[in-house]
């Protein structure tokens, strides 16, 4: 699959299409994996051009089948995502028109998510086994917190009151009204 092809006509890059209301009728594979950390790998050979890989981020959806599919209006090809497409990179809290304070999540392709309680985090695990933050982005796709970004919301986070499951606390951050889990201390705080 030539992906110049593919991309051909979408549109400007950095801006994301209706890609949820497409539906191609041409459906194949294409030899791309995104791997766990961030980089794109089409038939063995990582994608350097970031302008491509931010155009190829746009048309960019998980479907009920659980499978990642880029997706066009004249076909949709389907590819291999190790852990998640995205990754948190920056975090702000109460930037522009936010009063309350709430936290504003960067991916490294540019999407801006706010801590609530349509983009929840939740602690689950990796491939390699570790539980990770991870938040939903768009079009049933989730990122996961890059490392430096998770230790700075632990820095800002807070146990709950109560011991969670076998006697650990469960550390929170709180944004939109609701507490969004981080993980958890093994002693009390």
């Amino acid at each position: 699959m030539n992906l110049d092809t593919m991309v051909a006509g979408i549109g400007p890059a950095g801006k994301i299409p209706p890609i949820d209301s497409w539906t191609p009728r041409h459906s194949g594979v294409m030899d791309l994996v995104i791997t766990a950390d961030g980089q794109w790998v089409h038939e063995g050979r990582t994608i350097r051009r970031v302008a491509l890989v931010r155009l190829l981020a746009s048309i960019l959806r998980r479907e009920d089948d659980g499978n990642y599919y880029l997706v066009t209006p004249q076909e949709k090809q389907r590819i291999l995502v190790e852990d998640h497409p995205f990754i948190i990179v920056d975090a702000d809290q109460g930037q522009g028109k936010d009063p309350d304070g709430d936290w504003w999540l960067t991916t490294h392709y540019g999407d801006r998510v706010r801590l609530d309680a349509e983009h929840c985090l939740s602690v689950t695990e990796t491939p390699r086994g570790d539980a990770a933050p991870e938040v939903p982005v768009r079009f049933g796709m989730a990122a996961r917190l890059g490392r430096n970004v998770f230790y700075r919301l632990v820095e800002q986070a807070e146990p709950l009151n109560e011991p969670q499951a076998e006697g650990q606390w469960q550390l929170v951050l709180t944004s939109g009204g609701i507490k969004h889990p981080l993980g958890y201390l093994d002693e009390a705080p």
